[in-house]
């Protein structure tokens, strides 16, 4: 059944709204966008147009961050940059702009603040892959070295599992039997830190598909126990 038709609205004249509220959004938003521009030209590279990792280690020092601190893979990971140590102009317009920082002042509290943006379990776990993405640096690169997994777990889950991030990186570190790890270990680890109780491991159950390697580290740590 068609829908009745609408006696038209009259077009709206020029008396009718402000000028000075019609434009206001654009010029806002062409203002905040110009700012956030000054401020990645304070940090990059003129001759690469990017940050590079000279820019990202001034800008550190001026938020007071550590490049290591898991706050900058966390804005990394706002920007959704796609190469470790550097940052495009279109990565860091969309990561300033989400974050509302257009200034030195408002990008050192949003920083301050950003361990707040992975709090929510679906958040975070978007970010703890993209951590583990981050790290892939060459064309086709599909697994990372067990020193960068380390360090990685180190960033990444150490505060919230550190128990079992220690153990972890220690039995990596001692294993033989892999040189790298993929994403799906990489993955892997965080749902076994979240459903395996560290106190008797009898929660785990070899059959529910875990890696080989995680089935290894268990019997590393009964063996461990046993020692004691």
């Amino acid at each position: 059944m068609p829908r009745p038709k609408r006696k038209a609205a009259p077009p709206i004249t020029s008396s009718d709204v402000d000028s000075s509220l019609r434009t206001e959004p654009k010029k806002s938003t062409t203002k905040q966008f110009d700012r956030i521009d000054n401020l990645f030209e304070s940090y990059a590279n003129k001759s690469m147009g990017l940050i590079d990792p000279d820019g990202i280690e001034a800008l550190c020092k001026d938020v007071n961050v550590e490049h290591t601190d898991v706050r900058m893979l966390i804005l990394a990971w706002k920007m959704k940059a796609e190469k470790q140590g550097y940052f495009s102009k279109d990565e860091w317009r969309r990561g300033l702009k989400c974050l509302g920082a257009d200034t030195l002042p408002k990008l050192r509290k949003a920083i301050n603040g950003l361990k707040k943006e992975v709090t929510v379990p679906e958040c975070f776990e978007d970010f703890y892959s993209y951590a583990f993405q981050y790290c892939l640096t060459e064309d086709k690169q599909r697994s990372v070295d067990i020193d960068t997994i380390c360090e990685l777990l180190n960033v990444v889950l150490k505060l919230e599992f550190p128990t079992q991030v220690n153990l972890l990186i220690e039995y990596l570190k001692i294993q033989n039997d892999y040189r790298a790890l993929n994403m799906d270990h990489w993955r892997n680890f965080y749902r076994f830190f979240k459903e395996v109780s560290f106190v008797d491991l009898g929660s785990y159950d070899s059959s529910q598909a875990w890696p080989v390697i995680l089935d290894n580290f268990v019997e590393w740590l009964k063996e461990k126990e046993e020692k004691v």
